[in-house]
């Protein structure tokens, strides 16, 4: 008799445990999809640098991946290089914040509104870190146009002294590695 209540008890315990274990445990957000992160998702995956003839080189530049559970996505440019960075892109509403941890130590944001979404993603500085925009140098604007599903372009606007930089940001032409 004590045995058959162990073992009942046992039963019900371990069944209690298998039912917690069947809860739901989706971590994915049930956010509104924003267009402008989901576009950039597609960039995904390793990119290099197109020579002069728009053919691919082996210069890696950049490493684009989701994290965060989709919600977020690392770039790693130049990747292993002494002027490694990273950047960070994530929803805000219906806009898209780009972080840009920068070789020069500041950090950076930057803010693309989606509402005409097309080929391109306009960014604009929207504050930073570690930085005065009125005479630090920074990066301050950047355009990413998705030219087709192997090709992406990005123009950025460098920053110094309260005014676009002269030899900073220059254009980044780049292909899927395969």
């Amino acid at each position: 008799m004590v045995r058959r209540f162990l073992m009942c008890s046992l039963v019900l315990v371990g069944s209690s445990f298998t039912a917690f274990g069947e809860e739901k445990h989706d971590h994915v957000s049930t956010a509104p999809r924003n267009p402008g992160l989901e576009k950039m998702k597609t960039l995904v995956g390793t990119w290099v640098s197109a020579d002069k003839d728009g053919k691919p080189t082996d210069e890696v530049v950049s490493v684009i991946k989701l994290t965060a559970g989709g919600s977020a996505i690392h770039e790693t440019l130049f990747p292993g290089q002494p002027h490694e960075m990273v950047s960070i892109y994530t929803a805000d509403g219906p806009d898209l914040l780009m972080t840009h941890y920068c070789m020069l130590g500041n950090q950076p944001r930057m803010k693309a509104s989606t509402k005409s979404l097309g080929n391109t993603l306009k960014f604009e500085f929207a504050g930073g870190t570690n930085l005065d925009p009125k005479k630090d140098k920074h990066m301050h604007a950047a355009t990413v146009t998705f030219v087709d599903a192997d090709h992406y372009e990005v123009q950025g606007i460098g920053w110094e002294n309260g005014e676009p930089a002269k030899e900073m940001c220059n254009g980044l032409n780049l292909i899927r590695k395969k």
